[in-house]
């Protein structure tokens, strides 16, 4: 069961999130005690596979008490072939990394990132900018206001 608000505030603690990608998967940190997040980086995936060394020495450097992972509902909220994607690679992130893992719902995520990004910056091309880092940092500000409805993979 997911900590409640409450409990999140009595246990300062960084937190890493995923948007899980076939190519790419973005990642951003932040932190319970201030419930802030900011992007962290992207990492370049194959079929949904990520360089999980890379992926580790991130969890190792950040020493995260959560990790979150992006649940790419459908716009009237079923799941999609996609969802079950990101569920296998949230169990491989738990198994791999001995963290506890949950889902938050990323509905529009990457949407609104792609949105804030092109308002930002000239360059408007995703595949040589991704903003897949910004969009885990939209889930994770999701998930910091209202951790009770994360999911378990």
């Amino acid at each position: 069961m997911p900590d409640t608000p409450k409990q999140t505030q009595n246990k300062p603690a960084n937190v890493l999130a995923f948007d899980f990608g076939t190519r790419h998967i973005g990642m951003a940190v932040g932190q319970t005690l201030t419930a802030t997040a900011r992007p962290l980086t992207v990492l370049h995936a194959k079929d949904g596979q990520p360089n999980w060394a890379e992926l580790l020495r991130h969890i190792d450097d950040w020493q995260p008490g959560q990790l979150i992972v992006g649940l790419p509902l459908n716009i009237d909220g079923k799941e999609s072939e996609f969802c079950r994607r990101a569920r296998k690679f949230a169990r491989r992130l738990a198994s791999r990394s001995a963290c506890k893992v949950l889902m938050f719902d990323e509905r529009l995520s990457t949407r609104e990132a792609k949105r804030a990004a092109s308002s930002s910056r000239a360059n408007r091309n995703y595949r040589e900018s991704p903003v897949d880092a910004l969009a885990a940092c939209l889930i994770l500000q999701s998930w910091l206001q209202q951790p009770e409805f994360a999911v378990s993979p």
